[in-house]
């Protein structure tokens, strides 16, 4: 066998791991994790087989990542990467952190929560450190508009799911839940769904249930310099999904008061508990509104 190519180099390693031979395997799967066409797949096969080197033994938990998740790419292609793999799972654990910090702010501890819907879930960046944290997979719920997503979800980290929609109203929630989670979903939402979206999640709690979401704000604003409509809204039909029409996920910016006058309009203004600017990836708001 020759291996002078990435490809070959995966070609050979499963010829290998289907000898037994996980060393010689190995060594060739950790040459493919150098380039970036066979990556992926190199790290899928090693954390599949649990080789050396594995994130599974160093991180606790499932480390696979799916061949079409858009975040994974995302990070793939950011100049700033040099180890996507590393800064795929680390920003999962990130979110983790950062959701634990703004639960103890409104003494709702994450780890006494008993159900848990994570809603426009994606491939499970984050999911994996929710079921690892929350000690039980059937405490957790996920959705996403790409069934993919939602189907390696399931698979992966066993927890429960279902297929979302682009029209909130097309959405029937199989149960009812103590902490819907959305981040980075109504920093993508058009106009038109905006606001729907914002009431029809609120109707996925339980009495006393939360529902923490995120937004581009000041911060994103600026950055990116965008001009905010009279209303503080701004919407471009661009993202990085490539599985969503841009029409219906795109890029959105809202203005402190924009959001602040869609909770008072959809749900009441009594119901938002907690805000605090950029505590997402030290970019994005957060927003805390609790169900009465």
């Amino acid at each position: 066998m020759t291996s002078d190519s990435p490809e070959q180099w995966l070609s050979d390693a499963r010829v290998f791991l289907d000898q037994g031979d996980a060393a010689a395997a190995g060594a060739l799967l950790r040459q493919a994790l150098g380039a970036p066409s066979t990556r992926l797949v190199a790290h899928n096969l090693i954390e599949q087989h649990r080789l050396p080197g594995c994130f599974a033994d160093m991180m606790g938990l499932d480390s696979r990542i799916a061949p079409s998740d858009d975040i994974f790419r995302f990070f793939a292609g950011h100049p700033t990467s040099s180890n996507p793999l590393r800064d795929y799972l680390a920003d999962g654990w990130r979110t983790l952190s950062e959701l634990m910090v703004l639960l103890e702010a409104v003494e709702r501890p994450l780890l006494k929560t008993a159900s848990v819907l994570e809603f426009a879930s994606g491939h499970g960046r984050f999911t994996r450190h929710l079921v690892k944290a929350l000690g039980a997979a059937e405490r957790v719920t996920v959705s996403d508009v790409v069934d993919d997503a939602v189907g390696f979800a399931r698979q992966t980290f066993g927890v429960q799911g279902f297929v979302s929609s682009t029209e909130p109203e097309q959405v029937a929630w199989p149960a009812r839940y103590e902490l819907v989670f959305v981040l980075s979903l109504f920093s993508h939402l058009p106009r038109r769904t905006w606001g729907r979206w914002l009431r029809h999640l609120y109707a996925a709690l339980e009495p006393g249930g939360l529902l923490v979401f995120s937004t581009h704000g000041a911060k994103a604003t600026r950055h990116d310099n965008v001009v905010l409509e009279p209303d503080g809204f701004f919407f471009a039909p661009s993202s990085e999904s490539q599985a969503i029409d841009v029409q219906d996920y795109g890029t959105a910016f809202t203005s402190e008061a924009f959001v602040r006058a869609r909770i008072a309009e959809e749900l009441g203004q009594d119901k938002l508990v907690h805000q605090v600017p950029q505590h997402f990836w030290n970019h994005q708001d957060a927003w805390v509104v609790r169900r009465a």
